[in-house]
């Protein structure tokens, strides 16, 4: 498996961030947050598979564009960035050795939290 940094997600979640579009949850919430399969199908039938793969900052190339399982570490709701979804994906890709997913994560981390390098 080769999971790599979605540059377009991390794009796009900086710039929900900068618009404010962010719900500055709690850690342990991601599991209650977290779209349900339900509503990443509804998403997709709405607005397609390049909107859907926006929110998700990891991509297994090795897997076809058009399946759910290439868009890995998920960080919102299809409206907005999570805190907690940030923060579990922020544990995931260190977990995994992704560091340039970590690291841009880390980044988006900083970004809700309002610290800046």
């Amino acid at each position: 498996m080769s999971v790599t940094l979605n540059k377009d997600a991390f794009e796009h979640a900086k710039d929900l961030i900068s618009k404010g579009q962010t719900r500055k949850d709690e850690r342990d919430d991601w599991s209650e947050h977290a779209p349900t399969a339900d509503q990443e199908n509804e998403y997709l039938e709405k607005h397609g598979w390049q909107e859907y793969s926006q929110w998700y900052l990891g991509v297994d190339d090795e897997l076809g564009e058009e399946t759910k399982g290439r868009y890995k570490f998920p960080y919102g709701d299809f409206r907005r960035v999570h805190r907690c979804g940030v923060i579990s994906a922020e544990s995931r890709a260190a977990q995994q050795d992704y560091d340039d997913i970590k690291n841009a994560i880390v980044e988006l981390h900083k970004l809700l939290d309002g610290v800046h390098a």
